[in-house]
């Protein structure tokens, strides 16, 4: 898994919209969670660890599982919106703090898991230190939504917006070779010696958006946080008035849920502990 080259304030531009991303990011498929729980051969209740927990799209199935859950992010008002969601469940608990800096409970997990986080962590500290925190039969568990090639007519009207308004942005008629990527980062994981062999499975699904509902989930997308007040309201405007002069109103985006499960190498707790320490 690369980790992500933009700069610091993308990662924690999601606590500037935390209401709003937890009303607009979807859920994971519940396909991907259960082969997360046989997959990893999840005891139950399993002591999960969670990087990047967000308002708690993810949490959501291990919670109302019963399993026991320490869940790190780095945004306070995403953790007040995710304390306030799970207040009914004592055995999720939170911390506020980056994953790199968090004080290790070596050996402690079933599970390790980031839902669309990980990718923000340096890989050379974030496998190890993964790896010291599982149980020797614990599992590292990897997963995201990938968007998937929009309509290339609508692909076309989105990329004359962008290019007026954010020209560096790259082009969403020219979407990376998704199948290239999983495959990359399944062989990264491996690299480390610290796993078996990764298992990578893919979750494809959609949804149909209002104009409203489309500008709302692209309001909680780092790019379009990163971008000037007025700029990117204009882009909003713009994307909203495409849809509702060109597409009747609605528009359907394609996902592909990706998980990569790996199960700790029995001998890795020692090596990774000498990782990261």
């Amino acid at each position: 898994m690369p980790t992500d080259p933009r700069p610091s304030h993308f990662r924690t531009s999601f606590d500037q919209v935390a209401e709003e991303y937890d009303a607009a990011r979807p859920g994971y498929p519940p396909a991907l969670i259960d082969d997360i729980v046989a997959l990893a051969a999840l005891p139950s209740p399993a002591s999960i660890l969670e990087i990047g927990c967000g308002t708690g799209q993810a949490t959501q199935p291990f919670a109302e599982r019963g399993d026991h859950m320490l869940c790190l992010d780095i945004g306070a008002a995403m953790l007040a919106v995710a304390r306030r969601k799970f207040a009914s469940y004592p055995h999720v608990a939170f911390h506020h703090g980056a994953f790199e800096e968090w004080p290790t409970q070596a050996g402690a997990f079933d599970l390790v898991m980031a839902a669309t986080a990980f990718h923000w962590i340096p890989a050379e500290l974030g496998y190890p230190k993964a790896a010291a925190a599982l149980k020797p039969t614990g599992s590292l568990a990897i997963f995201a939504h990938e968007h998937m090639p929009l309509d290339p007519a609508f692909a076309a009207d989105l990329h004359a917006i962008e290019q007026d308004l954010a020209p560096d942005w790259p082009d969403p008629r020219n979407p990376p070779d998704l199948a290239a990527s999983i495959a990359a980062a399944a062989a990264a994981i491996d690299a480390t010696g610290l796993f078996a062999p990764t298992v990578a499975r893919t979750y494809p699904w959609a949804r149909s958006y209002a104009a409203d509902e489309f500008v709302r989930l692209h309001n909680t997308f780092s790019n379009y946080r990163s971008l000037n007040d007025a700029t990117r309201a204009e882009i909003f405007r713009a994307i909203a008035d495409l849809i509702e002069r060109r597409y009747a109103g609605t528009v359907t985006k394609s996902y592909l849920a990706v998980l990569y499960l790996a199960r700790k190498r029995k001998c890795a707790f020692s090596a990774g502990l000498r990782a990261w320490e």
